[in-house]
């Protein structure tokens, strides 16, 4: 997790992360929705290219002017961005009670986001889910639950 955190574990890098995801692309696109500083803004764009979470292209020669797409990187990013956003919604606005954030494009119906088995479909929660510390040798297998 640490290093997974090393690379989208701040605001900055999360905030470029949702504007890419909602079709920015362009640097002073992501320098106009954030009102980040540019020199900031430069600096997590690199990260987020340098660890494949981006990928920078030309989109014009004279002068030349690059774009940031999703790689397939970024792009498994997707569930992180959108529990976020909904657990922003349920938990940091005033009435707790807000309308819904997202709609499924496939059924045309609001929804909520659920961590699934990939195996059931079941709906996870913290108690439900146990990490499987087993070596690559495969003996001396540990297992703890998450704590929830």
């Amino acid at each position: 997790m640490e290093r997974a955190l090393a690379v989208v574990g701040d605001r900055w890098a999360l905030t470029i992360l949702r504007d890419a995801f909602l079709g920015v692309r362009r640097f002073e696109d992501f320098q106009r929705r954030s009102a980040m500083a540019r020199n900031v803004l430069a600096k997590r764009l690199a990260l987020l290219v340098g660890h494949g979470v981006l990928a920078r292209t030309v989109y014009q020669d004279r002068p030349i002017r690059h774009e940031y797409r999703l790689t397939s990187r970024g792009q498994g990013l997707f569930p992180v961005i959108l529990s976020l956003a909904s657990w922003g919604q349920a938990y940091l606005t005033e009435d707790h009670a807000p309308a819904p954030l997202f709609r499924h494009r496939g059924c045309d119906h609001d929804m909520r986001p659920v961590l699934a088995c990939s195996a059931c479909g079941g709906e996870l929660h913290a108690r439900s889910v146990e990490l499987n510390l087993e070596t690559d040798t495969g003996d001396g297998a540990a297992v703890r639950a998450f704590a929830g």
